[in-house]
């Protein structure tokens, strides 16, 4: 019914940046909240950013001044602009949306299969 693809993971050196996208496709007729959480090797998922239909955004401490998430609505999709980037953010990164589907407009929770990025040091 829903699917979310991520794109623009890689590998990259500490101090670089990288852009994440995720659009959301199939039978949707609206979309609230978009966000981006993380899951590093043995660790759990944790939310990175998110940000509401409204424009309303929230961020993990550790990206605050790093990372910039944003949304096209008209596109249906959400962005992570990733700057001054750390091993530490080494992780695979998901795209999570709660969207309402055309076929019997209830709310769900949607994931996507998630894009790996990799920092060097």
């Amino acid at each position: 019914q829903v699917q979310l693809v991520e794109s623009g993971g890689g590998l990259v050196q500490a101090g670089g940046s990288l852009r994440l996208s995720c659009a959301a496709s199939g039978s949707i007729s609206s979309i609230n909240a978009m966000g981006w959480y993380r899951q590093a090797p043995g660790k759990q998922r944790n939310v990175v950013a998110s940000i509401t239909t409204r424009g309303t955004i929230t961020y993990l401490d550790s990206v605050k001044g790093r990372f910039t998430i944003s949304r096209d609505n008209a596109k249906n999709t959400v962005y992570l602009q990733m700057n001054s980037l750390k091993p530490e953010d080494t992780a695979v990164y998901y795209c999570n949306a709660d969207v309402r589907s055309t076929i019997d407009f209830i709310l769900r929770n949607y994931w996507g299969t998630g894009t790996l990025v990799t920092v060097s040091s």
